[in-house]
C-alpha cells in the first residue's frame, strides 16, 4: 500500500544512487559508452527504497540508520547484478564465452570487478552511507509526519 514514507524513500534513495553514479563515472576507462547507468542505477535505488526502506518506516530513528545502510547494500548488490548480467548478455552476444557456465562464472567475476571498483572509491562509499543514513532520517521523519 502506497505510503508518505514509501514515496519519500524512493525520492530520496533515488537521488543516493543517482549521486553515487555520478561519482562512479570517472571509476570507468575514458571513453566507455555507460549509456543508461545512472538512469538504471536511479530506478534500481528508488525501488531499494519504496520496497526495503519504506517497509521499515516508522519503527524509530535508531532503527532507521541500520535500516539506511541495509537499503543502500541492497541497492548496491542489484546494481552490481544488472550491470553484471547485462554485460554478461553483451559479451555472450560476441561470442566470448564457450558455454553457459563460462557465462556465469564471468558473470560473477563482473560482479567482483564491479564491486572491487565501488568499494574501495571513497566517493562512492561515502555517498552511499551518508546519503544512506540521511535519506533513512528524512523518510523515518515523513513516517511520523504523515502517519
Amino acid at each position: 500500500m502506497p505510503t508518505a514514507a514509501k514515496l519519500v524513500a524512493f525520492l530520496c534513495y533515488a537521488a543516493v544512487a543517482w549521486f553515487a553514479s555520478d561519482a562512479a563515472v570517472p571509476l570507468f576507462p575514458e571513453g566507455a559508452d555507460l549509456g543508461y547507468f545512472a538512469e538504471v542505477n536511479t530506478a534500481i535505488g528508488g525501488l531499494a527504497g519504496w520496497f526495503v526502506m519504506g517497509r521499515l518506516a516508522g519503527e524509530g530513528y535508531g532503527v532507521a540508520v541500520t535500516a539506511g545502510l541495509r537499503t543502500s547494500a541492497v541497492f548496491l548488490v542489484y546494481a552490481l547484478l544488472f550491470h553484471a548480467i547485462y554485460e554478461m548478455l553483451q559479451r555472450a552476444t560476441d561470442l566470448r564465452y564457450d558455454d553457459t557456465m563460462d557465462a556465469l562464472t564471468g558473470m560473477m567475476e563482473l560482479i567482483g570487478e564491479y564491486g572491487l571498483m565501488v568499494v574501495t572509491e571513497p566517493a562512492v562509499m561515502g555517498i552511499l552511507l551518508v546519503g544512506g543514513v540521511v535519506a533513512a532520517m528524512a523518510v523515518e521523519w515523513a513516517s511520523h509526519r504523515w502517519n
